[in-house]
């Protein structure tokens, strides 16, 4: 019994340090807010709150003018994490009960080597169709390529292939047609996974750095991480006080969205876990 009591202080100690090693820089960008730019760069490092914390915050959110930066990285992401949820379901839909259709087999492992191929990759031939399209500082060029989802359509498509037929069959029964199942029966059943694709979408999208930074360049449609960018001057010393405040500003909405909708995406994952 000794030795388990140990062992399990141990295990809580260490998950303890661990917690306080990861969160560490949020905590010190935190500090570092508080500071007057003197406090910043004393050598060693003030370890500490300071006093100039609201003049910092509201130099961020002026200089930044953080509140437009904050509507678009909002929009965006929103927009995005939506449109990958309606594409994926109904790509997910088709594949598991529309049957064998030419190229279904294909048409899904296209879809899944999307998903290997990382963002810089696919950059240039991107631009090139947003610059066609004249879409290039524009909503449309930050939100419709990221749509489509190899991650989405797989998750729905593995919880669409557990969903019962007799699910189908009696809807069938009723004379209920493939959209009116899809509608009120198994997009209710996938609340959790919707969630949860939602949640890592729009946090994804939100810590989006380089096509924000290639596809734009006016303030109209600028996102808080090029905003961020923008505060540190190319010729002179930084201010991190201010820089650091307007980190923590714009770390707030997706932290916000995560913990409201933690829950969900818990048992989401928990219910893949299962299968």
């Amino acid at each position: 019994m000794k030795r388990k009591k140990s062992t399990t202080i141990f295990i809580h100690l260490f998950l303890i340090i661990s917690v306080f090693l990861v969160s560490f820089p949020i905590i010190y960008a935190f500090m570092v807010s508080t500071l007057n730019v003197n406090e910043v760069y004393s050598s060693p490092p003030k370890l500490q709150l300071g006093d100039n914390m609201i003049n910092n915050y509201r130099e961020a959110w002026q200089r930044s003018n953080m509140g437009k930066l904050l509507f678009n990285s909002s929009f965006i992401s929103i927009v995005t994490a939506v449109g990958k949820i309606i594409l994926s379901i109904s790509a997910a839909f088709a594949f598991v009960y529309f049957g064998e259709f030419p190229g279904k087999n294909i048409l899904f492992i296209l879809i899944l080597i999307t998903h290997m191929l990382p963002l810089p990759i696919r950059i240039v031939p991107t631009y090139q169709l947003m610059d066609n399209l004249g879409w290039l500082d524009t909503y449309y060029a930050l939100t419709i390529p990221f749509f489509a989802s190899a991650t989405g359509v797989l998750l729905f498509k593995q919880f669409y292939m557990t969903v019962p037929e007799s699910l189908l069959e009696a809807s069938l029964i009723d004379g209920i047609t493939p959209l009116r199942f899809l509608w009120s029966i198994l997009i209710p059943l996938s609340k959790s996974n919707i969630v949860a694709l939602f949640t890592i979408e729009f946090i994804w999208v939100w810590n989006q750095y380089l096509w924000p930074l290639v596809t734009t360049n006016s303030a109209r449609v600028r996102v808080v991480q090029i905003g961020l960018k923008m505060l540190i001057p190319s010729d002179a010393q930084p201010e991190w006080n201010v820089i650091m405040a307007a980190l923590i500003i714009g770390v707030i909405p997706p932290l916000l969205v995560y913990l409201t909708l933690q829950k969900s995406l818990v048992e989401g994952f928990a219910m893949q876990q299962d299968k």
